[in-house]
C-alpha cells in the first residue's frame, strides 16, 4: 500500500524550510516523510534538491525528489554514500531555494506562453536556464520578437497568482482549462489544483501541480531564444532568462 506525504507546496510554493517524520524508507533507499516541501517531478518540472537535518546537526544531502506509487507518495532520493535516517525520526527539511525559485520563474513562464501562443501544447520542459513548451501551431506570424514582446507586457504587468481548487465534474464541465494536446490531468481524487493568473484568473487558469512564484513580475526579464520547428505544424519555443539579445 503506498503512503500518502502531505505535500506543503501545493498550497505554499515560498516554504523553504520546515520539520518532518521518516515514515518509511524503502529497498533503495529513498525516504518517504510524513510531509514534505519538496517537489516530485512531475509534469515537466524536476524535482527539489536540498537537504534533510538530523537532530545531531548531520546534513543528508537529497539528490533527487520523485513519486512512488502515486502521485501522494513522495521519494526523497539521497546522494550516494550516505546513512539514511530511521523511521520515525524526525528531520528538518531545506531546499535548495535559489534553485527551485529559477524553476518556479520558469514555470510561469512557460504559463505566460501558453497565453500569448493560444494552441495545443504537444509538449513542455522546465529547466532553471532554458525551458521549452511545444505547440501544434500553424501560424508563422509567431515570432520569437513578438512572442517576447507579449511576453514581457504580462511580466510587467505584475498580475497575481494564485492556487485555486476544482472538482473533477467541473473540470468536464470546462474542458478548454485543459491546453495539453495529448495529456489529461489526473483525476478520481475529486480535486483538480488550478493555477489562475490575474485578478479572478482573467489572464489565464489551467491545471497544473506544480510551483508558481506570487506575481508574473516575479519572473524577471525572459525572452524566446530559438523557435524550431518539429514537423509540419509543432513547433518548440524556448525560454530563457534576460532581455532579447540584439540581433
Amino acid at each position: 500500500m503506498p503512503f500518502q506525504t502531505a505535500a506543503l507546496f501545493r498550497d505554499d510554493a515560498c516554504l523553504s524550510e520546515t520539520a518532518a517524520t521518516v515514515v518509511a524508507v524503502n529497498e533503495r533507499g529513498g525516504i518517504i516523510l510524513d510531509r514534505t516541501i519538496f517537489y516530485a517531478t512531475s509534469g515537466g518540472q524536476p524535482g527539489d534538491t536540498g537537504h534533510l537535518i538530523r537532530a545531531d546537526g548531520t546534513r543528508l544531502a537529497v539528490s533527487a525528489t520523485v513519486t512512488g506509487e502515486t502521485k501522494d507518495e513522495i521519494i526523497h532520493v539521497p546522494a550516494p554514500g550516505q546513512s539514511v535516517p530511521a523511521i520515525g525520526e524526525g528531520v528538518g527539511l531545506a531546499i535548495d531555494w535559489p534553485r527551485r525559485h529559477l524553476l518556479m520563474r520558469m514555470h510561469t513562464a512557460c504559463h505566460l506562453l501558453s497565453v500569448v501562443c493560444p494552441f495545443p501544447i504537444t509538449g513542455a520542459a522546465v529547466s532553471e536556464d532554458d525551458s521549452r513548451v511545444d505547440f501544434d501551431i500553424p501560424d508563422p506570424s509567431y515570432t520569437k520578437e513578438l512572442v517576447t514582446a507579449r511576453l514581457m507586457e504580462l511580466v510587467t504587468a505584475n498580475h497575481p497568482i494564485f492556487i485555486r481548487w476544482i472538482t473533477d465534474e467541473d473540470l468536464a464541465a470546462n474542458p478548454t482549462l485543459v491546453k495539453s494536446k495529448n495529456v489529461r490531468p489526473p483525476s478520481g481524487t475529486g480535486r483538480i489544483r488550478l493555477v489562475c493568473i490575474g485578478d479572478g484568473a482573467s489572464v489565464d487558469s489551467q491545471p497544473c501541480g506544480g510551483t508558481h512564484v506570487a506575481a508574473t513580475g516575479e519572473v524577471g526579464d525572459i525572452h524566446i531564444g530559438k523557435i524550431e520547428k518539429k514537423g509540419r505544424e509543432n513547433r518548440r519555443f524556448r525560454i530563457r532568462f534576460g532581455p532579447l539579445p540584439a540581433q
